[in-house]
């Protein structure tokens, strides 16, 4: 059986930046198994699969190297630059998940520096609104694995919330990685206002070695949560965030009542064949 793939990277302006996601479409759904041996074998944070049903309507399923995810954010916005830029699709796009419900895509304004202003466009993304709520009884684990104390704590289902201080407090911050599985399912996100003269709202870092790796690169999902918390505390429904990982990745937000909105860039990196 032969394959195409597309490698992207997404919430980034410039290739070798953002969060690298793998996107294979297909007629009809290969097996759980060969699907995971696939996200093995890329070993890149996700691989998207995505099925059409319909025009502008596909089915997504995505898959870390480890296991098949609920939510993943990044792999959808590279799957919809392939469906944009590589398969000829125009107008929004619906595509159809088991957990989140239908997240609605549509293309924006040109990438800042985009080589080709028709083609490099932002890509919004509308997301379920995810905002965490306050835990009261902190895990032993995330306090012991994080080596900064957090000021406050939430969750929501995909992870744990850890507020800092400030922004040198998530960029200093180190991690113990074999605590934080301890967590599992759920992963880690800390979290604090941009300094001053920033030009974002709000940074943030990503952990999840219960079901992908380490520290995640950018992680549009829990912009889900991040944005409501955040519209709430800085009293503004659009906010410009940041992922401070070593790659670094550029989000814009909307929050509106029960969605959230979440644009960033794409670049394509490879499209190929795989071969099973």
């Amino acid at each position: 059986m032969e394959l195409d793939i597309f490698v992207v990277d997404a919430f980034t302006d410039k290739q070798f930046g953002g969060n690298s996601a793998a996107v294979v479409p297909v007629e009809d759904w290969l097996t759980v198994d060969l699907m995971q041996s696939i996200a093995i074998e890329n070993n890149l944070p996700e691989t998207a699969f995505i099925k059409p049903v319909d025009a502008n309507h596909y089915q997504i399923r995505w898959f870390s190297p480890i296991t098949e995810i609920d939510f993943c954010g990044h792999a959808t916005l590279a799957a919809a630059h392939v469906l944009f830029n590589q398969l000829g699709c125009v107008g929004d796009v619906c595509f159809e998940t088991v957990k989140v419900g239908e997240l609605t895509v549509k293309q924006l304004e040109a990438c800042s520096g985009a080589a080709n202003s028709k083609t490099d466009q932002a890509i919004e993304m509308s997301f379920p609104n995810l905002k965490p709520e306050i835990v009261e009884a902190v895990p032993n684990a995330l306090t012991a694995g994080l080596s900064i104390t957090p000021k406050a704590v939430l969750k929501n289902q995909q992870a744990y919330f850890a507020v800092m201080d400030s922004a040198a407090d998530v960029v200093n911050l180190e991690y113990q990685s074999e605590l934080l599985a301890l967590l599992a399912p759920l992963d880690v996100v800390v979290t604090s206002q941009a300094d001053a003269a920033s030009e974002y709202d709000f940074i943030s870092r990503y952990f999840w070695p219960a079901n992908g790796g380490d520290e995640d690169p950018v992680t549009g999902s829990i912009h889900a949560g991040l944005a409501p918390y955040w519209s709430e505390q800085l009293n503004k429904t659009e906010l410009a965030a940041y992922q401070a990982s070593t790659r670094g990745g550029k989000l814009r937000c909307r929050v509106s009542d029960d969605r959230v909105f979440v644009s960033g860039c794409g670049n394509l990196y490879l499209k190929g064949k795989i071969y099973v």
